[in-house]
């Protein structure tokens, strides 16, 4: 019996839906790949890495640019693959090359080095684990849709919680070498084996139905004010195609919102922790910032999630946006542990939000047939944004000693994206209209 067999079997077999087997599946990869060469972890590595070796942070956040913009070019072909092929081989690989460079990473001592293996490992952070986790679950949901990608969030705010203070301990009790080590081997051992043998692309593979539309009794509860297109829940479900998709308004609104929403995630995210450390707060409660920053993602996505089906997801996601905003301002004026870990915690419910209505959003907008081509395209603008905050941070750092700047200029940054989404109905595919009959005919 091969795998794919295996699978088929286990999915009749079950008493639940079997897309509940593929989030745990993608909970696994979550907890372990994901977080590795998250800028949540990496944060606890700037201070004893640029200390050790001797560099700049500005050097040091580059490689988490370079790799975010190699990501840009790969992820077209990802989201191809995954709509082709699925998801389950392509995180399962991911997965291994991850918990590799992890390994990689305890052995640098140059610039050259360090760049050489962290960059694909943001690149593989960035493209393949980034489009094909979320894509997976929103292929084998519809009207639960929410909850499923609610569960990963979880899965990925434990998984930030827990790896930032994992490796500031290792770091404090031996050094960010023998870090480095036990991260990759982690990924090993939970990240390869549940995509490979679980996941499947859709359940129309399997011979199963996906996650049931509401039937026609659910008429007219949507949240969106009259006057405005219906949510995609209170039709049958539409599926753009790529070229359909960037005829759409919405398409642009939401890639541009990506870029500035997550270029200040992944500034705010990687240099919270050195912020902190220079603000005068001792290592360990430094990094109970970034653990804190992760751990209230775990309960934005949760509320976040409450409210997807109740009100329209732009609402929701220029709320984030300005939730984030408030908390980069907040993150500026803090120097004690009380107030980083209010500001932390705020940075998290506004980031978890980014994350997870993000995600929604492309899938509900424009299904799930092309899903992950779609936002292959559309990850290049979140990844230019990821790649840009950081190493905008580093070198104003550099450049003025304080973080007061950067985190003044991602909070401008945030509350226009926040502006701007609210322009991003969700669209309609405008059906060409026939050639009228000639009556001389």
């Amino acid at each position: 019996m091969n795998a794919v067999q295996w699978r088929n079997n286990l999915a009749h077999s079950l008493p639940f839906y079997y897309g509940w087997v593929i989030v745990a599946s993608t909970v696994a990869v979550s907890i372990s790949s994901r977080t590795i060469m998250a800028v949540a972890t990496l944060s606890v590595f700037v201070v004893p890495m640029t200390q050790d070796l001797g560099w700049s942070r500005g050097l040091f956040s580059g490689a988490v640019s370079l790799g975010g913009l190699c990501a840009v070019f790969i992820s077209p072909l990802v989201g191809k693959w995954i709509d082709q092929h699925g998801s389950g081989l392509l995180l399962s690989i991911s997965s291994l090359l991850t918990g590799i460079l992890a390994v990689g990473l305890s052995l640098v001592g140059s610039p050259a080095a360090f760049f050489s293996i962290y960059v694909p490992g943001r690149m593989i952070f960035s493209g393949p684990l980034e489009l094909g986790i979320p894509t997976a679950i929103s292929n084998w949901f519809i009207r639960r849709r929410p909850l499923g990608l609610a569960a990963d969030s979880v899965a990925k705010g434990a998984g930030l919680t827990i790896m930032p203070l994992a490796a500031q301990f290792i770091i404090t009790g031996w050094d960010w070498r023998t870090a480095w080590l036990v991260l990759g081997l982690l990924t090993f051992a939970l990240g390869v084996i549940p995509p490979f043998l679980l996941m499947s692309r859709r359940p129309e593979d399997m011979g199963l139905e996906p996650d049931p539309l509401p039937d026609e009794t659910t008429e007219g509860t949507s949240s969106e004010p009259v006057g405005e297109p219906p949510t995609l829940l209170e039709i049958a479900e539409t599926n753009f195609t790529v070229s359909q998709a960037f005829r759409t308004r919405a398409f642009w609104l939401l890639a541009a919102f990506s870029a500035a929403g997550f270029m200040v995630q992944a500034g705010v995210s990687l240099h919270q922790v050195a912020h902190y450390i220079n603000q005068g707060l001792p290592g360990a409660s430094a990094a109970l910032t970034a653990s804190t920053f992760a751990f209230s993602q775990i309960i934005s996505g949760l509320i976040w999630a409450a409210l997807a089906r109740r009100v329209p997801v732009r609402f929701l996601l220029s709320t984030a946006a300005f939730v984030v905003a408030a908390a980069a301002i907040g993150t500026s004026a803090s120097a004690s542990v009380a107030t980083g870990l209010i500001a932390s915690a705020s940075v998290g419910l506004g980031v978890g939000g980014l994350h997870f209505l993000t995600r929604l959003a492309w899938a509900d907008y424009y299904g799930r047939n092309h899903l992950g081509r779609i936002r292959g395209f559309a990850m290049s603008a979140q990844i230019g944004g990821q790649a840009v905050g950081p190493v905008l941070a580093g070198f104003m750092f550099d450049a003025t000693g304080s973080y007061l700047m950067p985190l003044l200029v991602f909070a401008g940054v945030a509350s226009s994206a926040g502006v701007l989404v609210l322009f991003a109905t969700p669209p309609r595919i405008v059906e060409s209209k026939p050639d009228p009959i000639d009556p001389s005919s």
